[in-house]
């Protein structure tokens, strides 16, 4: 996943450090994420959703607000407002660029942040929120001890998740006075609201308040077991692909078109774990599938091996091949299932030293139907015509070239 690191003027004109995760292919769409509270575009959860997305196709900015991590700006100036401003100028810089976003992403305050700036994004067509607080305000628990020494000094500083923060009045004030309720009630977006019913910071009660108050298009999806920053990979994978799975139905993403001699466009592979052998495979902005090794072998079990999308391939194309026959037949054709067993072991075939091996795929096929036998007989036979049979069975030519890597910027 090529990443830029760049900066652009916040809401005070001061610079804020981002970065852009961009697709190795195409740009079908652009998302802007924002972290919680007191967090950083490095979270994470954050680097795990933006890695998922641009497998997509989709380019995601992730940002620091102003004060925070690599950004300018005091921390103690600024406001539940200004991190809203703050999403509106991120905007404004990927809209520059020809990226306006389609599509809003945030996590806790970051959530509510995102919802209250969507009236200053006319572009974006999605909102995703994941634990994020229906009141502001909820965020004032997390300092409570230091109030009375905020409202009577005019800031005070405090801890938070181990690291010290001046958290200024104006900051108190203004989430106090924040009301995200008729921002949900008018977003003219579709929503999508994840939450960890175990959330110990942000309690579930808050997304079912923001669930209810949206209109329609509105999705609710648990995130069963995760903790409220989605710290454990397996938590933020999944935040991930559902994600990337509801945008694709809500943000319009136009694959370009194919290059010549790839009629079926470019079927991208990725890899996803660089300690196992997890790969992301991404065909057009629609269709997704992991690739993997078995436990066994050492991989993670999470997708099919190759030869498991190989024999896939196959059953597919022999089933469709025999439901095309004989609708071409008119034949009272009502079901057909294919079996297909593949006797070589990926892991040991991809080894230099290993055993040379023949590949034999074993295909059993059923139909069902008032088929008379002579039927049967030529669904058979027709069967051994199907492309990807051919082709199996055939030479094919596999051009192979080294693209020079590019360094981020």
């Amino acid at each position: 996943m090529p990443t830029e690191r760049i900066s652009f003027p916040g809401h005070s004109g001061e610079t804020l450090a981002a970065r852009l995760d961009l697709p190795t292919g195409p740009v079908l769409a652009t998302a802007l994420f924002a972290h919680c509270f007191t967090c950083s575009k490095d979270i994470p959860a954050a680097r795990r959703i933006a890695a998922r997305l641009a497998a997509m196709g989709i380019a995601v900015l992730r940002f620091d607000f102003t004060g925070l991590g690599h950004s300018e700006g005091e921390f103690a100036n600024t406001t539940f407002s200004s991190n809203v401003a703050d999403l509106i100028a991120a905007a404004h810089y990927l809209a520059s660029r020809n990226m306006a976003p389609s599509l809003l992403i945030g996590h806790s305050l970051g959530g509510a942040a995102v919802l209250r700036a969507r009236a200053g994004i006319p572009t974006v067509k999605g909102v995703v929120t994941l634990g994020a607080p229906f009141d502001p305000g909820h965020v004032s628990h997390h300092f409570d001890a230091a109030l009375p020494e905020i409202k009577a000094k005019g800031r005070a500083e405090v801890s938070l998740g181990g690291r010290p923060f001046v958290i200024g009045r104006d900051f108190v004030e203004d989430i106090a006075a924040e009301a995200l309720a008729p921002a949900i009630k008018d977003l003219h977006a579709a929503l999508l609201v994840m939450h960890a019913p175990r959330d110990a910071t942000v309690s579930i009660d808050n997304a079912a308040e923001i669930f209810t108050t949206a209109k329609h298009p509105k999705s609710f999806v648990t995130l069963d077991g995760a903790d409220h920053l989605i710290s454990k990979a397996q938590d933020a994978e999944y935040a991930a692909e559902v994600i990337s799975t509801w945008a694709s139905r809500y943000v319009e993403m136009t694959p370009p078109a194919p290059p010549p001699g790839a009629p079926e466009g470019v079927l991208r592979v990725t890899e996803a774990d660089a300690g196992g052998f997890l790969q992301d495979i991404q065909s057009g902005p629609h269709h997704h599938a992991y690739a993997d090794e078995p436990l066994a072998y050492g991989g993670t079990n999470k997708g099919m091996s190759p030869y498991g999308f190989v024999s896939a391939g196959l059953g597919a194309c022999t089933s469709m091949t025999l439901r095309m026959y004989a609708r071409r037949k008119g034949w009272p054709l009502e079901s057909i299932s294919v079996d297909i067993c593949h006797d070589k072991v990926h892991a040991q075939d991809a080894l230099p030293s290993g055993p040379a091996k023949i590949d034999q795929f074993t295909r059993v096929i059923r139909v069902c139907g008032d088929l008379t036998a002579e039927q049967r007989a030529k669904l058979l036979e027709i069967a051994d015509k199907c492309p990807v049979h051919r082709t199996l069975e055939h030479s094919s030519k596999v051009t192979t070239k080294l693209e020079e890597e590019v360094s981020p910027a």
